[in-house]
């Protein structure tokens, strides 16, 4: 008989031999120590109570990848001014951890916080009211009264009334009550929960509105007053109507508060909503559940039996979200996405809108719509290349109540601008000769809390100061602020510290006099690379591709690509034309030219950077996720003896399967036949118009297909639905193709969950070495 206490016989992982383990752990702690670097979600700031300086407080997230989860704290700060023009910010010595918390919403004046827990099953959603040192309310809302509240940041609105006694918020609707059945069948009058004998059916299917919002059906508007707990459902909007965006608006001459709301209308079909901006909307305003004061208390005054007037404010457009009132209410401001809506691009060039806003109810549906910053089609170089701005503060706006400041794309970069809502004036604040990227995080007064950061620097905060004011232009002074918020380790900064990166112009190839301006100016790549080059041969280069295709690429830190510069690569991140932040026109030139125009337009940057010694041309590997993996999938197909190796995640291999299957089935007709796909988009697409999408797809080129390819695929996606990359990958495979494929049971289309995350980008990592060497 054998020894019973012999050494266990070592297992290796699945797929993995000695050599591709010892790869894992050295690579894996590298990436976990770059993982590890906190984000800034959010911050706010308020008056200090002895009237010296300012209070702040950031909202931090963190990966906790054994919990797969993202840890969440708060950590404040004292923000002094010195004078010799200098800023100190006095931090608390401890972030504090908000374990179980969606969201966290300062009142106006900073001395109450609305601390948001969402249920992880049918238990109530918990409100918390929280004072300068301790709870001061609790409130449990059971779900027959509302579900979840939404801290998704689109449909997301939480906003306190200008005495902050009432908090309007969006909320997922009551279910519908479900049939019931026992064992003698169906059961009249339904069932408690608690019920044993009973079990409850299904009921009517109903419409969501697509990727991440599987489950949801309807975002409505609520109100609680914060010294009660009373919660009203505001009444008078059409179940037809999903809303969010949720503000108050200011005073009328009647005695009803109002809200204004962005309404998004599904009579029928709810098409995916999430990145698509294509989706028509309007702002609308509902009076709020009526309050009258009775024994020094806010009671409820029920208005069922009245009718609740709901106007719509912006009926001469097509798209409206954000609205934002300036200080003393005079200006009703808004995003607009109609270049979207008309084109049927699911992202394009936004422009900005003003409403002078009346104190008479009765004027607010005639009110006129003033254009401030007008959709730019094309811009002259270094010019304003039109506004692309993915969401305002909270409270924008200086104190001359016209100014307001925002992020945006421009080109490959995010900026920091200046906008003035009366006379249209836009200026750019953030230093004009940074590559860096920009963002703002929140105004100090009419100083500005910003956060800098590149593809090889982490981030970095940053005030921002007036330093001379003049007719034209105000002058801008930025401060660096000492903070340990972006700490990371010694290995982590000696990385990055040999690395350089470059933001360079391609020219476009081919131009052909059928192109528009703006289509036929250069667009970019940025080019990240060692700055200490020890030989005459280059570094192995990885192309990065993002998604959309109507998205962009910035020069801004990314913990993921920084991790892959680490270890060896050089970057081309290709903002290919259709990406955001190049005006309309270069955006526009995309859609009916998928698979042709950008797959061009990458191959053109690579050969510029070949051209340039930047790249060798054995040792060039692609990724892309999305549509960044329909452009990787493309390039193998079409250029198959250009790439060494590539890694997809999620991609849209095979446009006329995924027409049938996707949340957004409108976007395989407009990113293959154009902005007339629109207009013929079908739920049950003609044999001709499938055979369209097969033409334009990668699948169409499988047979040329000779790179090993890594495919990273979530098996939750309705964006593009997984069946897209296996049917890519077992075909390939079955073609005797070099094919590794990675599931992630619980991911949606981002993939993006701390431990898939995670394991993605260490598994492209180890894969790309693999054919590098």
């Amino acid at each position: 008989m054998g020894d019973s206490k012999a050494a266990p016989i070592k297992e290796m992982p699945l797929g993995l031999d000695t050599t591709t383990e010892e790869e894992y752990a050295s690579q894996s702690k590298l990436l976990q120590e770059f993982t590890s670097i906190p984000s800034i979600d959010k911050a706010w700031t308020f008056k200090s109570d002895d009237g010296i300086g300012s209070q702040a407080m950031f909202s931090i997230s963190q990966p906790n990848i054994l919990a797969n989860k993202r840890r969440k704290s708060i950590l404040s700060a004292h923000i002094f001014k010195e004078k010799n023009s200098s800023v100190n910010f006095r931090w608390s010595p401890f972030p504090v951890e908000m374990t179980g918390v969606s969201t966290v919403v300062p009142s106006p004046s900073g001395s109450k916080l609305f601390v948001v827990r969402n249920p992880e099953n049918k238990s109530p959603s918990q409100f918390e009211i929280w004072g300068p040192s301790q709870l001061e309310k609790e409130f449990h809302i059971p779900q027959s009264v509302h579900g979840s509240v939404y801290t998704d940041g689109w449909f997301e609105g939480i906003s306190w009334n200008s005495d902050e006694t009432l908090i309007a918020y969006v909320a997922e609707e009551p279910s519908p009550s479900k049939p019931t059945f026992n064992d003698l069948g169906y059961k009249k009058g339904g069932s408690t929960d608690k019920d044993c004998s009973s079990w409850k059916g299904q009921g009517d299917w109903e419409e969501d509105w697509g990727e991440t919002y599987a489950g949801k059906r309807q975002p409505a508007l609520f109100v609680i007053n914060i010294n009660s707990g009373e919660v009203q459902a505001v009444k008078g909007i059409k179940t037809s109507l999903s809303v969010g965006q949720v503000v108050w608006a200011p005073s009328t001459k009647d005695v009803h508060q109002y809200l204004v709301f962005v309404g998004w209308s599904s009579d029928t079909r709810k098409l995916g909503i999430k990145y698509c901006y294509n989706r028509p909307c309007a702002l609308y305003a509902v009076r709020a559940p009526l309050y009258k004061s009775e024994a020094n208390e806010l009671e409820l005054k029920d208005s069922s039996t009245e009718d609740v007037p709901v106007f719509n404010l912006t009926q001469q457009i097509n798209s409206a979200f954000f609205p934002t009132f300036s200080p003393g209410g005079k200006y009703l401001v808004f995003l607009s996405a109609r270049s979207s809506v008309d084109s049927g691009a699911h992202s394009a060039t936004f422009s900005l809108h003003r409403i002078d806003w009346s104190t008479d109810v009765t004027l607010w549906p005639s009110a006129k719509i003033v254009d401030v910053i007008p959709v730019v089609m094309s811009a002259e170089d270094g010019c304003f290349p039109g506004l692309y701005c993915s969401s305002f503060l909270s409270n924008p706006w200086l104190s001359d109540g016209c100014t307001m400041i925002i992020s945006s794309f421009w080109r490959s970069s995010q900026v920091i601008l200046s906008v003035n809502v009366l006379s249209g004036e836009v200026l750019c604040i953030s230093p004009a000769d940074s590559n860096f990227s920009w963002n703002v995080l929140t105004l100090d007064g009419d100083n500005i809390v910003a956060v800098s950061s590149s593809p090889v620097n982490v981030p970095q905060i940053k005030y921002g100061c007036i330093v001379e004011k003049t007719t034209k232009a105000a002058a801008w002074s930025w401060l660096d602020v000492s903070s340990s918020i972006f700490k990371c380790s010694e290995k982590v900064r000696s990385l990055l510290s040999s690395l350089q990166f470059s933001i360079m112009k391609i020219p476009v190839k081919n131009d052909s006099d059928s192109l528009t301006k703006g289509a036929s100016k250069p667009f970019e790549a940025i080019f990240v690379s060692s700055n200490s080059k020890k030989s005459d041969t280059c570094d192995p280069l990885i192309v990065f591709l993002h998604g959309g295709p109507h998205t962009v690429s910035l020069s801004s830190f990314s913990k993921s690509l920084a991790f892959l510069s680490s270890i060896g690569f050089n970057l081309l991140i290709v903002n290919y034309r259709g990406s955001l932040g190049f005006g309309e026109e270069a955006l526009q030139s995309l859609p009916g030219k998928v698979g042709e125009q950008d797959v061009n337009d990458v191959l053109t940057a690579i050969d510029h950077i070949i051209e340039k010694g930047l790249a060798s041309p054995s040792k060039i590997t692609v990724l892309g996720g999305s549509h960044g993996g329909f452009l990787t999938t493309h390039l193998i197909g079409q250029a198959p003896d250009s790439f060494v190796a590539a890694a997809v995640r999620n991609p849209a291999c095979n446009l006329a399967l995924m027409v049938g299957t996707t949340d957004i089935p409108d976007w395989c007709y407009v990113e293959a036949c154009g902005s007339k796909g629109k207009d013929i988009f079908s739920e049950a697409p003609s044999a001709d118009y499938l055979t369209l999408f097969h033409s334009k797809s990668p699948i169409s080129h499988l047979s040329k297909v000779k790179t090993p390819i890594l495919f990273l695929l979530g098996a939750q996606d309705i964006r593009v639905p997984v069946s897209n990359g296996l049917q890519y990958a077992r075909t390939l495979r079955k073609n005797g193709g070099e094919v590794k494929v990675i599931m992630f049971p619980n991911d949606v289309h981002g993939n993006e969950r701390p431990q898939s995350d995670f394991e993605s980008f260490l598994n492209v990592g180890v894969w790309f070495r693999k054919y590098c060497k």
